[in-house]
């Protein structure tokens, strides 16, 4: 490995990175960058030269079609089609505007549609905005509540319509991550730089929940740019615990999970880079699934790391969890990452697992994960949880995942790498506010210095200084080498057993402030981060309660398309798991959720 990083070696990568820093500023990132880099020489001993790196989980799909000949469009069939313009721009009308003209061409006289297992009363979809504003002062899961929206969706998408079948999630309401693009509405990503951009079109999973009838109440807040594990690095301010108003949710996904968890919506969506999803899931106490890597598009994921970032569902319950990634995963031929394997019927799984039928599975604990580091509460919680999965007729037995314990190494050099270059279109120009009267190069500086947060800066230049010359090889080409390292001890592990088993988090939800250094937040995810570099699907089960009765998630864990019995396991330990309740500070239930 190089020298340690030293304060003109950040001075330099700032200026590469278009970032203006202050003397304080440049002490502080050179001690913090430092810090991170140090702890990423545990590599440094690895005598992997021969092993060849892994940049993909999945090998790329070309998505561009080939040229074709077609008719050309005259001048009057392009102004047909095109918006209506204003003062020489092209207008786009309100997206309330036409929930509204489609709410009256369907009328008030329909069969209100209904789900097929999640179901909402008359009031649920209308009444989840209003259920924030009682609850969600204190939390603020909420970025931009939906509200008008959602009770023209809630009279208008929730119908059938002649002829028309109602979708399996007709009527219920559903919070969104705000890194989610959604035609016409906010879509911050928790960020000044993007504070007010309201996207021209819907990512494919907003496009597919829309589709099958659910009806969205809110943009949720998330760590800048989905970096971060508290929600406390938002631009907007942090989400709290509904079990304790002075503890984190978990991120970066925290807005999610605590929506879900206060009963604002059933069901959420997230992106999990890190186990952005399956992390605040156990510390807010629901259920929070990452996909395989490829199995839901993620065509208008407003990219954190490419080769990582995965959306996947939040729930009350691992049924609902299971008809939300229903209806999200599948082929999308605008993501290049997008497998074509179909998505297995999860159905069949959840119920073999509710009834306690796990009869042949077998199961491993990963031993790296069930020993330093992790609470005792959790470690019992754990054992608790494979004492059920025996209960059920599965076999339980240890096993060993060498590469995990080199994960969070290679993860905090691989990710931000990703993240600088998916980043440095935030420059002012295409996304940004413009500073009048600068040129380009200060407009740029200006933008980005104001518009990041020191999070979201503090990855930009650890990813910039991995890349540059003389440390690529050393940094991000060898933590590449690495994560086929961790392929390849998973493939082992699961020729042996169907499904993994190991905390979600290494601690319950934890106070606010109390992990201010950078690199103890990042320990946060050390048993989330090896499914996202392995490219496999892993899920989050709250599992009975530990420190001052803050819930405890197990983690089930799986190989490439092994959703079914990770579900099935899932729903296993569901239906054993001891009774918590309901959060403190959740919204009391209304009429009709059920």
């Amino acid at each position: 490995m190089p020298t340690p990083i030293s304060r003109d070696d950040v001075a330099r990568v700032a200026q590469l990175a278009r970032l203006t820093l202050t003397d304080d500023e440049l002490d502080r990132f050179t001690g913090q960058l430092g810090a991170v880099l140090d702890h990423a020489r545990d590599i440094e001993a690895l005598d992997i030269d021969d092993v060849p790196p892994t940049a993909h989980p999945y090998p790329l799909v070309n998505v561009l079609r080939a040229d074709e000949v077609g008719a050309t469009l005259d001048r009057d069939e392009v102004l047909a089609q095109a918006p209506s313009a204003e003062d020489g721009r092209f207008r786009e009308p309100p997206i309330l505007g036409r929930s509204r003209e489609r709410s009256a061409r369907l009328g008030t006289g329909h069969r209100r549609g209904r789900a097929q297992r999640l179901r909402v009363g008359d009031r649920g979809a209308r009444g989840a905005p209003g259920r924030h504003r009682r609850n969600g002062d204190a939390i603020a899961a909420f970025n931009h509540v939906m509200v008008d929206e959602a009770c023209c969706r809630s009279s208008g998408r929730r119908c059938g319509g002649a002829g028309r079948r109602p979708g399996p999630l007709a009527g219920v309401p559903i919070a969104l991550k705000d890194n989610l693009c959604t035609r016409g509405v906010p879509t911050t990503c928790s960020s000044k730089i993007l504070e007010g951009w309201r996207p021209p079109y819907d990512a494919t999973v907003v496009q597919r929940v829309l589709a099958a009838g659910a009806v969205p109440v809110g943009k949720t807040n998330l760590d800048e740019f989905a970096m971060g594990s508290s929600t406390e690095h938002s631009a907007f301010g942090p989400t709290r615990n509904p079990w304790d108003l002075e503890r984190v949710p978990g991120g970066s996904s925290g807005g999610s999970a605590a929506a879900v968890a206060a009963g604002f919506a059933p069901i959420a969506l997230g992106s999990d880079t890190g186990g952005s999803i399956r992390q605040p899931a156990s510390l807010c106490g629901v259920v929070g699934v990452k996909p395989t890597y490829g199995l839901v598009s993620r065509y208008g994921l407003v990219a954190f790391a490419s080769s990582l970032d995965q959306i996947g569902p939040f729930a009350t319950t691992v049924s609902d969890a299971a008809d939300l990634l229903g209806v999200i995963a599948g082929h999308d031929p605008l993501d290049s990452t997008s497998i074509p394997d179909a998505a297995a019927d999860l159905g069949p799984a959840v119920a073999a697992g509710r009834n306690g039928d796990l009869a042949g599975v077998r199961v491993g604990v990963i031993a790296e994960l069930d020993g330093d580091g992790i609470d005792a509460d959790v470690r019992a919680q754990l054992d608790a949880a494979a004492r059920a999965i025996e209960d059920a007729g599965g076999h339980v037995a240890t096993t060993s995942v060498p590469a995990v314990t080199y994960g969070l190494s290679a993860y905090y050099l691989i990710a931000p790498a990703e993240a600088s270059s998916n980043l440095a279109r935030y420059d002012g120009v295409r996304y940004g506010n413009r500073v009048e009267g600068a040129t380009t190069g200060e407009m740029m500086d200006a933008t980005r210095t104001a518009g990041f947060g020191d999070e979201v800066k503090r990855r930009i230049m650890l990813g910039t200084y991995a890349l540059s010359a003389g440390y690529y090889d050393a940094y991000y080409g060898k933590a590449q080498r690495v994560r086929t390292l961790m392929q390849r001890d998973f493939a082992e592990a699961y020729a042996s057993f169907d499904v993994l088993l190991a905390p979600t988090a290494p601690t319950v939800a934890f106070p606010f402030g109390a992990k201010d250094d950078p690199l103890t937040m990042y320990l946060s995810d050390v048993c989330t981060i090896p499914s996202n570099l392995a490219g496999h699907p892993a899920m989050s089960v709250p599992f009975g309660a530990g420190q001052d009765g803050l819930p405890v998630g197990v983690q089930v864990l799986a190989p490439t398309l092994g959703e079914s019995v990770m579900f099935r396991v899932a729903a296993a330990l569901e239906a054993a798991a001891p009774l918590v309740g309901r959060a403190p500070h959740a919204a009391p239930p209304i009429g009709g959720v059920r």
